[in-house]
């Protein structure tokens, strides 16, 4: 099966000689789901493999966002521990979403599951803008810096089961200002990419910034959110220590009804005896729509504590076309600092 790209939009055209994956042309035809302008040609972006059922991806390989669309290219894997609440036993409480018992996460036992660090392609960001605002990851500045935050543009993070791994026999397949300060072409390796110094060294010293370790989800009103959280290290402000996580937060639509997110309830607990409660309109100024057409919607948010750990759960409100709302979970999630900060992130430093 072939790849092909429309001035950014991409497409799935299925070969006589791959039609065993024929359903990869299904499930990327909604993700692509755009009227083409009649007398528009296609342009060749490569040829699809078949995705690793066992094993992980390799740095170089070139995928399709599985949800998103996105082309991408693999840097590194990460082993996450999985929280699904969608696989534990139900309780009796388990559907009042404020219930005593909805934020105790003893109840849930992790999983080992693969996630990768990626570069989108630039070309693709303004197409997925829409349905994703995590196409990108932010860093505390330094000390010395007068930025809060700082962000590296076209960095994301990939769940395996999202990955849809195509070959290119482009040198320089993906537009990425890091791509050639990452990798550089090898004809001999399979992906025909390999990791130069500049990138084992980025990961290493920016590991604990980097670093993904737990991921949660769960499924309410055939709702599914996913969280994952991110220590981005500690500051001193007026003479206190302020702990910051971000944290990302995906939203799918598992059925077929059409809704929209109108509120958000956080709860927040610091390790300090403190429980804050936040309510508002949306996520980060909007009220997204999902459908089958548009199923998802991922965003990234920040959140201090002057702790050095704490826990958030909460809901969301989301409202069908017959003006009905209901509220769906957040599922609780852990915020712990790594005991072992010895510097500030490097960023764009090797």
């Amino acid at each position: 099966m072939q790849v092909y790209s429309d001035c950014g939009i991409l497409a799935l055209l299925p070969s006589t000689k791959d039609m065993h994956l024929q359903h990869l042309y299904l499930v990327l035809a909604s993700v692509f789901g755009r009227n083409r302008p009649e007398g528009k040609v296609l342009e060749t972006v490569g040829v699809f493999e078949t995705p690793k059922q066992h094993g992980k991806y390799e740095t170089g390989q070139l995928f399709l966002h599985g949800v998103f669309g996105y082309r991408g290219i693999v840097l590194f894997p990460w082993q996450a521990r999985l929280y699904d609440r969608d696989i534990t036993p139900t309780f009796s409480d388990s559907n009042n979403p404020e219930s005593p018992g909805a934020h105790d996460s003893k109840e849930v036992k992790g999983k080992t599951h693969t996630y990768y660090q990626v570069l989108i392609d630039t070309r693709d960001c303004p197409h997925i803008s829409q349905r994703s605002q995590t196409e990108a990851v932010t860093f505390l500045a330094s000390h010395d810096d007068s930025r809060a935050l700082y962000a590296i543009p076209g960095l994301d993070y990939v769940s395996h089961e999202d990955i849809l791994p195509y070959y290119s026999a482009e040198q320089v397949p993906i537009q990425h200002e890091l791509f050639e300060r990452f990798l550089v072409f090898n004809s001999s390796k399979v992906p025909p990419f390999s990791a130069k110094d500049t990138l084992k060294a980025w990961q290493e010293k920016n590991h604990p910034w980097l670093e993904l370790s737990d991921v949660h989800r769960e499924t309410t009103e055939n709702i599914r959110v996913t969280v994952i959280p991110f220590y981005m290290g500690m500051r001193v402000a007026q003479k206190s220590h302020v702990y910051w996580w971000r944290y990302c937060i995906r939203l799918e639509n598992m059925g077929s009804e059409v809704v929209q997110l109108r509120e958000r309830h956080w709860r927040i607990f610091s390790l300090s005896g403190t429980l804050e409660t936040v309510r508002g309109r949306g996520v980060v100024g909007r009220e997204p729509v999902l459908s089958k057409e548009q199923p998802a919607f991922q965003y990234s948010s920040h959140v201090s504590l002057q702790a050095p750990s704490g826990h958030m759960w909460g809901t969301f409100s989301f409202e069908r076309t017959d003006g009905s709302q209901f509220d769906i979970r957040i599922p609780p999630f852990s915020l712990e600092s790594n005991k072992d900060e010895k510097s500030p992130p490097a960023g764009y430093t090797f």
